[in-house]
């Protein structure tokens, strides 16, 4: 039994390390900050939720596996809500899409606000 939750928990594991390889990659050839925090907030929430639930198989049934959950639920709520912030925020100060910036007849490729 304890092998079959090792095999799970490093599956688990693995899939976060690969969902957070795939975000980073992803920040770099995004176009622009939109994409690049959709990216990010998508990813990183999924890579963090797989290592949290591993640590949860590691830990068993006991206070840590409480704790661990709660931390699952505030990085589920918060990450999201904190990129939300974010692309609110870069939009009221002007920041466009990439898309936008195109359909508008601007010079379109790499835009100048990281």
């Amino acid at each position: 039994m304890d092998m079959l939750l090792d095999i799970l928990s490093w599956a688990l594991l693995a899939g976060g390390s690969f969902f957070i390889i795939v975000g980073n990659i992803g920040l770099v050839r995004m176009p622009d900050l939109f994409t690049r925090m959709h990216a990010a907030s998508l990813v990183d929430t999924l890579g963090a939720g797989l290592f949290i639930a591993a640590l949860m198989i590691q830990g068993g049934l006991t206070l840590i596996s409480v704790k661990l959950l709660m931390m699952l639920v505030f990085v589920f709520f918060a990450s999201p809500t904190a990129s939300y912030a974010l692309a609110n925020a870069a939009l009221s100060q002007g920041v466009k899409p990439e898309a936008l910036k195109t359909a508008d007849g601007e010079k379109g490729g790499e835009s100048s606000n990281p």
